[in-house]
């Protein structure tokens, strides 16, 4: 258990000691789809699909679109769904969509609006039987 733990921390740190390789500044808008390779920030503003390894959205970020990719440290506002091995919604970020991910960390303050499912990929979907076998109460006057 604690294994699984500790292999997300040592993800987290690795990827947080990479050197940010992209940068599209906070001056920018770009409408279309974004593919890269290792670690991007964004401080300006897309429109269109990302799919890369690992993305920071600033505070001025903003995304309008969806997002497949390794790591994802939002800060700043999304509006779309999310695929993401880790996510980390920090204090003050705005995600409105669906979120996948393996490891969703959320800071206090942060807001997520939408569907979200995280888990670990090693875990299974645990379904209590009992709870489908008995029907429904019945409502009364």
């Amino acid at each position: 258990m604690f294994a699984k733990t500790d292999n997300v921390e040592q993800q987290i740190q690795k990827v947080d000691n990479e050197a940010i390789s992209s940068i599209i500044d906070k001056s920018m808008t770009i409408t279309g789809e974004i593919s890269f390779k290792g670690k991007a920030r964004i401080d300006g503003v897309i429109i269109g699909n990302i799919k890369g390894e690992h993305l920071i959205l600033s505070e001025s970020g903003k995304i309008e679109g969806d997002i497949t990719v390794s790591s994802f440290n939002c800060y700043g506002t999304l509006q779309g769904n999310i695929k993401a091995d880790i996510l980390t919604a920090r204090k003050d970020c705005s995600i409105q969509g669906k979120l996948e991910a393996g490891s969703l960390t959320v800071e206090p303050g942060a807001a997520l609006q939408g569907e979200i499912k995280a888990s670990a990929k090693s875990l299974k979907q645990v379904t209590d039987k009992s709870a489908a076998e008995k029907p429904a109460p019945k409502a009364t006057k």
